[in-house]
Order: structure tokens, then C-alpha cells, then sequence
């Protein structure tokens, strides 16, 4: 039996349209939502990024202000506008686009960015906050990921969640996260010995290695859920280019549930990112 498709797409159409209202509100009593972000790059791909997320932001109500920088920008220029950005009043959200220019430390300036106003999770106070529980202003992927687990009906207290890939900003949050909800979580990275073994007791394994068709149907215990948080794109023998995850497609033969590449984790990322911006200028929910 074919796994159960979790649908990232439908999943953040939901969460935008709970926004939409809250946004309204806000506006209506005077409270406007806005997203200021910064951009100092002369990287195409990520002026389309902040173009769609400009979309984004627009289709729930949020004002968006993009402040760009030149793509040689030096620290001192980055950093200068994120203090200046944490001390306006006006501005409720902050995040930076990636990649900065050379020589700039991009966790550095990430960890200037006002803790309350950080609305990708990236200072190191967001992430510590995950320890204790926190789930508003924490790492969007992360985020995105457990929503879709908890999607399932899935009882995590007890279960066993294997990660694979411990990142800043993905692996490791989520595994606290997981830890949160008191599942027994075993964090994996490309040194882990016996690693398919260890994955195959999971009833929720998440690939966020960044290795195309890393996790196979070996690696899976059947019904399990999966989460494909990878994003490659490889050359295909047509010698187009296209997206895959981290997991190979013939897994959803042995899985109960598992997201798409493109239209899983991704489309929730985004949608955790609105949420963030809404609860940094209006508080939780």
C-alpha cells in the first residue's frame, strides 16, 4: 500500500488562511504586521526568494519591507542595519536573506538580530528556547517539520523519532522538539555507525541530510512516518535539472506517511515564517 501523502501545500494554505484574520485584526486596532528584511547579495536566486516572499506576506495581509544593501556590503554595513532595525519601534520582524558577501560572518550578523523580533529562529536565544519548550520565534523548518509529524495523529510520547543530519537550524532544534514531546529521539549525522539499522527502528524519521536518495526502503520500518526535509536539485539523464529530497521515491512502498519533494516541508517553511512574523508583532495566538 502506497504511504499517505503529507501534504505541505494544503497544510500551509490552512495556516495562511488562520493568519489572514489575525492580520486584520491587528490592522483594524492599529497594530499593523510587518516583516523588514535585509538583502546584500547579487545572488539571483535569492532576490527571487525575497520577491515570492514578498507574495507571501502580501497574500495574509503583511506589510513587507526589504532594505537592500550593495552585494559588497561590508560586516559593519549589514550588521549597522539590523541594530537600526532592532531599535525602530515601527519594526516588529526581522530576518536577513542568505548568502551575505564574502567575509561577512552570516551567523554573526544572525546573532544581532533582536531575540523578539527574530522571526527565523536564528539567534542562538531562539534556539536555546526550544529547550524549554518554546514554540513561537524557533527555527521555520524545524517548525514546519513537526507540524507535519503531528499531522499524522501520531502519539509521539514514547515513540522512537530518528533524525538524520543535525544542523543548526534543522536537526538539532527538531530533535529537541521531538524531545519536547517526549519521544525517544536518536540524533544521526554521516559519522553514526550502523546508521540504516538505526534508522529502521524509527516510527518517525526525518532526512535532513542535504544528500540526494540518502534514506532507502531499507532504512524504513514499515508504516513509519518520513519527513524529507532535503532539497537538491541533480541533473536527471534528459540532462534537465530537477528537485529531489533526501529520501528515494520507492520508500513510500514501505511508509505510512511521507512528504513530497517539492510540496512538503517546503510550503510549510514558508508558512511558519508568516506565523512567526504575526506572533513577533502580536504575540502567540
Amino acid at each position: 500500500m502506497a504511504a499517505h501523502v503529507l501534504d505541505g501545500k494544503a497544510m500551509a494554505q490552512s495556516v495562511r488562511d488562520g493568519l489572514r484574520g489575525r492580520v486584520a485584526t491587528g490592522q483594524a486596532s492599529g497594530q499593523p504586521v510587518r516583516l523588514d528584511a535585509v538583502i546584500a547579495s547579487a545572488d539571483r536566486a535569492a532576490h527571487l526568494y525575497a520577491e515570492n516572499q514578498a507574495k507571501h506576506c502580501a497574500d495574509v495581509g503583511i506589510e513587507y519591507h526589504l532594505h537592500r544593501l550593495p552585494a559588497d556590503a561590508s560586516f559593519d554595513e549589514v550588521a549597522g542595519r539590523v541594530l537600526l532595525l532592532n531599535q525602530d519601534e515601527q519594526v516588529g520582524a526581522i530576518m536577513v536573506h542568505l548568502p551575505l558577501p564574502g567575509g561577512v560572518d552570516a551567523e554573526r550578523v544572525q546573532g544581532l538580530i533582536d531575540p523578539d523580533k527574530d522571526v527565523e529562529g536564528v539567534n542562538p536565544a531562539n534556539i536555546g528556547r526550544v529547550v524549554y519548550g518554546r514554540r513561537s520565534l524557533v527555527p521555520c523548518t524545524a517548525l514546519a517539520a513537526l507540524e507535519l509529524i503531528e499531522s499524522t495523529g501520531i502519539t509521539l510520547r514514547g515513540a522512537c523519532c530518528v533524525v538524520v543530519g543535525a544542523s543548526n537550524i534543522v536537526g538539532k532544534p527538531l530533535a529537541v522538539l521531538l524531545m519536547r514531546e517526549e519521544a525517544t529521539v536518536l540524533s544521526t549525522n554521516k559519522h553514526t555507525k550502523g546508521i540504516c539499522a538505526i534508522a529502521a527502528q524509527a516510527d518517525v524519521l526525518v532526512a535532513a541530510a542535504g544528500v540526494p536518495g540518502l534514506v532507502t526502503r531499507e532504512w524504513v520500518k514499515p508504516g513509519a512516518v518520513i519527513v524529507d526535509v532535503g532539497i537538491n536539485r541533480v541533473t536527471g539523464p534528459d540532462g534537465r535539472a530537477r528537485t529531489v529530497g533526501d529520501v528515494s521515491p520507492d520508500v513510500g512502498d514501505v511508509a505510512g506517511w511521507m512528504t513530497p519533494v517539492p510540496g512538503g516541508v517546503g510550503p510549510m517553511t514558508v508558512a511558519m515564517l508568516l506565523r512567526n512574523t504575526v506572533e513577533a508583532c502580536m504575540g502567540p495566538a
